[in-house]
């Protein structure tokens, strides 16, 4: 059974970065033939995915996110990492790191983490 945890701070001032971290147990993040990602879901809106990393570690994000995205992993730790830079109110939400089967927006997300509420607030 794959589980995946997210951890990071629940308050972010804005022009702040927004780190948040995803650990991973009952499976490896380097494992054939999986990608991790990222997928946030404002209050009262749909899902929106922000991006992926790869088994192999290459990396891929949604065009409307991709200038201030980053996505890193330490596979010692089995974990992965999301970077939001210069957050906005818009940016709040709950904020979910899951396993897929694709480096896509569309891909199937077999195992999701709980969930970390991020509120942007001066």
């Amino acid at each position: 059974q794959v589980q995946l945890q997210e951890s990071g701070p629940g308050l972010v001032k804005p022009s702040q970065t927004l780190s948040l971290t995803c650990t991973v147990s009952g499976g490896s993040i380097t494992t054939s033939h999986y990608y991790w990602a990222w997928i946030r879901q404002p209050p009262g809106k749909g899902l929106e995915w922000m991006g992926a990393i790869g088994y192999s570690g290459s990396t891929y994000y949604s065009p409307s996110l991709k200038s201030r995205t980053s996505i890193s992993r330490d596979t010692s730790k089995n974990q992965f990492t999301l970077q939001l830079s210069f957050v906005t109110p818009e940016d709040r939400a709950v904020y979910y790191c899951v396993r897929g089967d694709g480096y896509y927006s569309s891909s199937h997300y077999d195992y999701w983490g709980q969930g970390t509420q991020v509120t942007v607030s001066s």
